[in-house]
């Protein structure tokens, strides 16, 4: 993993937040809490740093984030309305102000004939500061090259970037 760029990353995270007196939390399934381990490596993420759920398994997902079984078996785990789904129930089950999800597969092999291996979907929600009922929920698919463990550490910098985007977005 280019450590720099992921560290430099994960810093602008916890200063943006902190500044904002914002928090965050992360529902990660095929990163395995790679993502938040980034992120609590940097000095201070305790303070803006919820918590994490490592939802690996579909049954993880249902149990931890309330994911709905039928959401999953109609759009397979791997897919924009789970991604979103968890990124959601994560910031519920938490209370904090932000929340991140990755879902994807890393490989080497699927479950299916559909999913194609290094798919990653990737989902920020967070509310909007002028009114605290509206949820906004942002997903992004990806698609990486590379061994299981090197789709893997791109999905867990590409969330925290897109983290680091949606966090100092004015608009939000």
């Amino acid at each position: 993993m280019p450590e720099a760029a992921a560290s430099d990353i994960a810093e602008g995270i916890v200063k943006s937040l902190s500044a904002q007196r914002k928090t965050i939390t992360a529902a990660e399934s095929c990163t395995g809490g790679m993502a938040a381990d980034l992120i609590v490596r940097v000095p201070g993420a305790s303070k803006v740093f919820w918590g994490s759920f490592v939802s690996y398994t579909e049954d993880a997902k249902m149990k931890m984030l309330g994911i709905p079984g039928n959401l999953i078996k109609e759009f397979g785990a791997v897919s924009c309305q789970v991604a979103s789904a968890m990124a959601e129930g994560a910031l519920k089950k938490s209370g904090a102000s932000w929340a991140f999800a990755v879902t994807g597969l890393a490989g080497p092999a699927g479950d299916d004939d559909e999913t194609a291996v290094g798919t990653v979907w990737i989902s920020v929600a967070g509310v909007k500061e002028k009114d605290a009922d509206n949820l906004e929920t942002e997903a992004k698919m990806f698609l990486f090259e590379g061994d299981r463990n090197a789709v893997r550490e791109k999905a867990a910098i590409a969330a925290l970037e897109m983290v680091l985007k949606r966090i100092n977005d004015p608009e939000i």
